[in-house]
């Protein structure tokens, strides 16, 4: 970074230091400067909380086909067949390159060691430590990155807004911890701010997950795609005293067996596959017995396993349960359903490019239709490690052709904004209000009733998505709201049932329903 004027300037900004924004910045490293800006510290994102594993086809039985017929049939027809053949073609190349950076994957022998999880036809799970393969990921990432003197970070600062003229990205607006709004200038910019799981009273997603990337997006004027397609994991743990935290798609790979609370197993009355369904078959399938029988949880049953298997295989979600006095090798254990992943995002090609010149898009903020309905298994962090590399190399080629920036950081001001310096409003009771009528309203299942009345809420605070606000809570709830009416208006836009957008209203597919339902940003 370097100043002109007292203006921060840098050759790339990465906006987040998940899976895809790390992976981003190490490639843009070989082309000029790079500042990697994270609202929190670097290594809290969704990337370290995700225990399941990467899907590649490295072992001696699977194939490239496998995979990418395998992500197809799990996306329900709306995958960009282009963008799958990209993810499981580069996604072999992208691992060994991990290993290579120190990555430790789990081994059986001298080979890497798979596992199976739903709707997969293979083995094809590489993990690490059992149940922590993001948080070795991230690491090996952070690591590299450390290693590379070219790379800055700048944690503890909240993206306020994209700097965007005449549909070019020039940098970022950035919120400190000590409450100051200042503008970074880049001549490129990739977003990899992840995905937005906090608009759901249930979530597996951290705290961070507040859906800033794809607001900020919106209101450059970028367009944004299928955001109707949210994923719901079938298994978080249910506990009133515990956090919602995530049992890996694994433990049912594993053997794993669901229950309802009379201890009957009953997926084999929903699909074929059972336990093995798709993820939003299962998570509607458990939906259906907790309101059959009143309850709010279902079980999953692990006791049947070898318990030494069980506790060296999951040695993360073992310690973590114990601690709420559940020892997953001899008790049921109480799961729901919770919001997960979004498909959709920021519409970007194979190449990471936006609908705004010199904005990159890449990981669960963006939107290539490469997980289609409904994103198969452990592709997400596979996605991240493809396309942010994909990014970086395409924001790199960008630059060379960038004008020198100086004289429009020379004329930028700072946009002249009405800032409530005291809310009129609680945001908390907001906050909370806006998750519960999301998880009521458009969440696993749908319909027309529910979704207009959720609209008719989210109008409620529109005053909210107009106003500028120098606190990071207040932003964090102004970008929550943007994104629950984009996807709720998607929702009802969809008078179908496909992947993991089910609505009560309309079962069938419907006929139209191949089509992308697309929003061009404000």
């Amino acid at each position: 970074m370097y100043e002109i004027k007292n203006k921060t300037i840098t050759d790339f900004l990465v906006l987040g230091s998940g899976v895809a924004g790390l992976r981003a910045a190490i490639e843009l490293s070989k082309y000029g400067n790079v500042t990697v800006v994270t609202k929190d510290r670097p290594a809290e994102g969704s990337t370290g909380y995700a225990q399941g594993g990467v899907a590649v086809a490295l072992s001696d039985e699977d194939t490239i086909g496998f995979h990418f017929n395998d992500t197809i049939k799990a996306g329900a027809g709306l995958c960009n067949k282009r963008a799958v053949k990209v993810l499981v073609e580069e996604g072999p190349e992208r691992i060994l390159e991990l290993i290579s950076w120190g990555a430790k994957f789990d081994m059986l022998g001298e080979k890497l060691s798979f596992g199976r999880e739903a709707a997969h036809s293979i083995n094809r799970i590489i993990h690490a430590k059992g149940d922590a393969t993001g948080e070795e990921i991230e690491s090996a990432l952070l690591n590299k990155v450390k290693s590379i003197p070219n790379i800055s970070k700048l944690p503890f600062c909240f993206t306020v807004d994209l700097i965007v003229k005449d549909n070019i990205c020039r940098g970022a607006l950035l919120l400190s911890a000590t409450g100051e709004v200042f503008p970074v200038f880049a001549k490129a910019v990739v977003l990899s701010t992840g995905g937005c799981g906090q608009i759901y009273s249930r979530t597996t997603n951290p705290a961070v997950a507040t859906g800033d990337g794809l607001a900020i997006a919106y209101r450059a004027g970028a367009v944004l795609l299928d955001m109707e397609f949210v994923q719901f994991h079938p298994t978080a743990l249910y506990l009133p005293a515990a956090p919602q935290f995530l049992l890996s798609e694994a433990m049912r790979g594993e053997g794993g067996i669901l229950k309802n609370i009379k201890a009957e197993r009953f997926m084999y009355k929903y699909h074929p596959d059972a336990e093995l369904a798709p993820r939003d078959i299962v998570s509607r399938a458990i939906l259906s017995e907790m309101r059959a029988a009143k309850s709010n949880f279902v079980y999953l049953d692990m006791t049947h396993l070898n318990r030494k298997f069980v506790r060296e295989r999951f040695p993360k979600i073992y310690t973590t349960c114990l601690q709420y006095d559940i020892d997953i090798t001899e008790d049921l254990i109480p799961v729901s359903p919770a919001a997960h992943y979004i498909m959709g995002g920021v519409k970007t090609d194979t190449n990471a490019a936006t609908s705004i010149k010199g904005l990159f898009a890449a990981g669960e903020v963006a939107c290539t239709a490469v997980h289609g309905a409904n994103r198969l298994a452990s592709n997400s962090l596979l996605e991240g490690l493809v396309y942010g590399a994909r990014a970086g190399e395409a924001a790199g080629r960008y630059m060379k052709h960038v004008k020198d920036i100086n004289s429009f950081v020379r004329r930028y001001a700072m946009p002249k904004k009405r800032i409530i310096k005291k809310v009129a409003f609680d945001i908390d009771k907001i906050r909370s209000s806006l998750r519960k009528m999301m998880w009521a309203k458009t969440g696993i299942v749908r319909c027309k009733k529910s979704l207009n009345e959720a609209l008719e809420k989210l109008k409620g605070w529109k005053r909210i998505e107009g106003t500028f606000f120098k606190i990071r809570r207040e932003l964090e709830v102004k970008n929550m709201i943007t994104v629950a009416r984009l996807i709720t208006t998607a929702a009802l836009l969809r008078e179908g049932s496909v992947g993991a957008h089910y609505r009560s209203d309309f079962k069938e597919k419907g006929s139209d329903w191949r089509k992308h339902i697309l929003f061009k940003g404000q």
